[in-house]
């Protein structure tokens, strides 16, 4: 199942998304500059096959719903984030204000 949401930020517009998978449930919370995303979101691979596309995302790991996302720290972040002021340690929802 595949739910989606409009969420607002101190008057931004943001979407949560939650995919229930077997044993495991990805979280993500966009708006059209960037996003952050639960443990499944390959940082690595952001900041090198894929660092052309100049990608702004943050990794929260160990939540399991979208309110414990935008409260977590961030576990790593893409570099065009960091570009942005965004770095690890930042709660999702400071990096997404960011974002907006």
């Amino acid at each position: 199942m595949i739910t989606s949401a409009s969420i607002d930020i101190e008057g931004h517009s943001f979407t949560a998304v939650t995919v229930y998978l077997p044993k495991t449930t990805l979280l993500t919370v966009s708006n059209d500059n960037g996003y952050i995303m639960c443990g499944a979101l390959d940082v690595g691979l952001l900041n090198t096959q894929l660092q052309d596309r100049k990608i702004i995302a943050g990794r929260a790991v160990g939540v399991k719903t979208i309110e414990q996302l935008l409260q977590a720290p961030l576990e790593s972040v893409t570099l065009e984030a960091e570009r942005l002021g965004i770095h690890a340690g930042m709660t999702g929802e400071k990096a997404l204000l960011k974002m907006a």
